[in-house]
């Protein structure tokens, strides 16, 4: 069994445009991404998924690997099984689905995903998340929620603020905040791609209930620190600021 990181990199974005290559500290995001990866030390190959030559070439230019993938794709997960297809996967491969917009990705996190997926689970695919306690992104649509069960397995992945307490005080929220990083063997990445789109993904436009919808597992595997995507030019200075701070 080998273990693949691949970062699909899109370069249109109608929030941000051109994002990928936008500048954070002088360095383009997708390189941060891809150099902030490789410390996970897991990785039989980090791959970068692209459609645009400007992004294969920033990634080539750094000694990485990119590849150049269809412009026709809707979701990352769609680029990255064209990835394993150009790369010739096996089926029980794994696959780790690094966003290409979190320049702060918890590294440490992804490594102890893989670890788990490695040692054998009863899941079909797993993600991460971070026990949170800010009140403002427990009621911001743009950051997901997810519950599980007493295994750790997702119930139910959200953009309303769950699990919905009756109380009104904002003192002692805790909740796991979903970060969007997802492993699972080339077998069911082929399934999950065949699989058509359910009716609460479309309502929440959040691709992984398509996997509950249709009876899948998915394990939750909690993160020590948070991670910060980045989608407009807010969330762009925000990452830059934490950079700086931090050296």
């Amino acid at each position: 069994m080998k273990v693949f990181g691949i970062i699909p990199a899109r370069y249109a974005s109608s929030r941000l445009p051109g994002k990928p290559l936008r500048l954070i500290c002088g360095k383009p995001m997708v390189l941060r991404v891809y150099e902030r990866a490789l410390k996970a030390q897991c990785w039989n190959q980090l791959v970068v998924a692209t459609d645009d030559q400007r992004i294969k070439e920033v990634i080539e230019n750094a000694g990485g690997i990119a590849l150049i993938t269809s412009r026709d794709h809707s979701s990352g997960t769609d680029r990255i099984a064209e990835a394993c297809d150009l790369l010739k996967l096996d089926d029980n491969d794994l696959v780790v689905n690094i966003q290409g917009d979190e320049p702060l990705l918890p590294y440490k996190s992804i490594k102890a995903l893989v670890h788990t997926f490695k040692t054998g689970i009863n899941a079909s695919m797993g993600t991460l998340a971070y026990k949170a306690t800010d009140y403002e992104e427990f009621n911001n649509a743009n950051v997901v929620k997810v519950v599980t069960d007493r295994d750790g397995n997702a119930l139910y992945f959200s953009r309303a603020p769950i699990p919905h307490t009756r109380e009104t005080s904002t003192d002692g929220i805790s909740f796991l905040k979903h970060l969007g990083f997802y492993i699972y063997p080339v077998r069911f990445l082929k399934v999950f791609t065949q699989l058509p789109q359910g009716h609460l993904e479309n309502l929440e436009k959040l691709e992984q209930l398509r996997a509950l919808e249709n009876g899948y597992k998915i394990k939750v595997i909690i993160s020590e620190v948070d991670s910060y995507g980045v989608d407009t030019e807010d969330d762009l200075a925000r990452v830059e600021k934490i950079i700086l701070e931090r050296g």
